[in-house]
This record gives C-alpha cells, structure tokens and sequence, in this order.
C-alpha cells in the first residue's frame, strides 16, 4: 500500500535524527545519508498502519542496518590504505545532532568518534544510543534485541573503553579558533620550539589520505616528533603546491565540536586538521585529507560565511 503524504512526513521530521544517530555509529556521513535512505525503503515497503510507535520502528531498523555496515566496515578497514579516520563535520552541519549536553557534544569530538573504532558494533550502538540520544536502557534493549540490564552492562563497559582516552576539554567555539591561531602561529614561525610547548609530551599526529592523497601510514608520536612534523607540514614548498593544485587558504574553524585548522583550495576543502585539546595542552592532529570524505565538508563551508582565512599555506 503506497505511503500516504502523512506517512512521507513521519519520516521527513524523523531524517535529522536518524541521519545524526547513523552518522555517530558509521562515522561517515555519505554512509548515513545511505543508510536514512535505505531505512526509507523499508518504511516504505512496511504496512505502515500496523506499526505503533513509527519513531522507535525507524531506529531499530536504522540501528540494524548500522550494526551490519559496522560489521562489513571492519573488513573493508583491514585493506584500507593507511590509516582511517571519521569524516569530520563542520560547525553548524545539522548531521552533528544534538549538543545540549556536555555528554551529547563529547560524543560526536572527532577525538570519541575515533575511539569509538575501538568498541564492537553492539557497544557503539549502546553507547551512541544512550549517551548521544537519551534513550532508556528498556528502549535500546528492545531496538538491539538485548535485556535491561545486558544494555546496562555494555554500556558500562563501552564507557570504560571511552574513559580510556584523555579527558577533553570543552571550549566553546570562539575560544577554539583562538587555539587554532595560535597553534598556526607556532607552526608557521619557523621553530620547533613554540610548538612543542603546546603539546603534551606524547602528542601524536594522525592523517588519513586513503591512498588518493599522501598522508603517512604510521602516526607521529612525542612531542618533538609531532612539531617537527607540523613544522615540516606547513613549510612551503613547490612540490606540496604541485600535489594539492595550489596554495590552500587556512581557515581557524571548528570540526565536530573541535578546534580545526580547515584548508581550501578553490572553494574546495581539501584538508581539515582536528585539535584534541587536554587540560595538559594539544594531545592529537588528526589530519582528514582523503577527498572521499571531504565533500560534505566542501557544500557546508560553501553555505557558510567564512571572512578571511589567515594566511596560504606552502
């Protein structure tokens, strides 16, 4: 029985949701815009009338067809070239989902969505559920087919997984630009020194190119090594020009909640570098440069007033 108008809009007021729930469990948003349509599908082909509570119905089936690209993701991850990292979000993309609290906003940092690669695909939906979403233990024990108290435990256990990681500080948006400023400032001073003083001693620095940019294979790691290598990074240099197409413009910005460094060439976001800052200094660079998971990015910073970036890079 086809869908009637009042159908189609049940599902248009639940999309944000969903796209937001799907994107903190696949950490990809092309992936979850995928997903909200295949969930589309199945509501679709449904007896609609029969279905209760259409809101818990779409999670469930959103949340299953998550747990099965996890699943398959894994594989998929053991050929992927170098290393990966989530697709960061821009401030302002509504895919973010809720931020009303302290937990729903540590939840999507680039920092948690990385971590969350640790845990299997039950734990993130529990854990995404829960802390992202408030929903009730009986709620998510009825979406994953799990009692009460098992969601109880697995969520337990997969904040322990999270808790793991250094505590991040929260600052509010312009205060990150300002640590990006000054982050670039070092970087872009031709010393290693100022850049080593905003570091914690076992920073890391991380980039994904998924073999269609360079990026390294292996993290940097130390403080030292880190700012070397950020210096390095920002030096110009004609070969860098010739690999990009150009000389990025470099913009203060926030990812995910993030401070970030965002690189534009040509109206085009080639590069987002996301700052995990601790009470102890920046901790991680995790360097998005894979164009695959650059494109959401790119529409979002076209919609988006920027002013002027703060300087061209190489």
């Amino acid at each position: 029985m086809p869908l009637t108008v009042d159908d189609v809009d049940r599902f248009v007021a639940a999309r944000p949701r969903l796209e937001a729930i799907a994107y903190r469990l696949l950490g990809s948003a092309a992936e979850a815009e995928d997903t909200v349509q295949e969930t589309f599908l199945r509501w679709q082909a449904a007896d609609v009338d029969r279905i209760e509570v259409p809101e818990a119905w779409l999670t469930k089936v959103l949340t299953n067809l998550c747990l099965n690209q996890l699943t398959s993701a894994r594989a998929r991850r053991e050929t992927y070239v170098g290393e990966w990292l989530p697709e960061p979000l821009l401030a302002g993309d509504p895919m973010l989902g809720p931020a009303d609290t302290a937990e729903q906003r540590e939840s999507v940092s680039y920092a948690v969505l990385t971590l969350m690669e640790r845990l299997t695909p039950g734990e993130r939906a529990v854990y995404v559920l829960r802390e992202a979403f408030d929903y009730p233990h009986r709620d998510i024990a009825e979406i994953l087919d799990l009692t009460e108290s098992g969601s109880q435990q697995i969520f337990h256990r997969a904040k322990r997984h999270i808790a793991d990681g250094k505590a991040r500080t929260e600052i509010d948006e312009a205060a990150a630009r300002r640590i990006v400023e000054e982050f670039l400032a070092a970087a872009t001073s031709g010393r290693t020194e100022p850049l080593v003083r905003l570091l914690t001693a076992d920073a890391i620095a991380i980039g994904d190119g998924g073999g269609k940019v360079p990026a390294r294979a292996k993290a940097f790691e130390g403080a030292v090594a880190v700012a070397k290598f950020l210096w390095g990074l920002f030096r110009p240099a004609e070969a860098k020009r010739a690999i990009v197409g150009g000389s990025p413009e470099i913009y203060a910005w926030t990812a995910n909640g993030d401070p970030a460094a965002v690189a534009v060439l040509d109206g085009r976001v080639v590069g987002i570098m996301c700052l995990e800052v601790t009470a102890d200094g920046i901790a991680a660079f995790r360097n998005q440069v894979n164009p695959d998971k650059l494109a959401r990015a790119t529409a979002r910073w076209a919609a988006t007033e920027h002013g002027k970036p703060l300087f061209n890079a190489f």
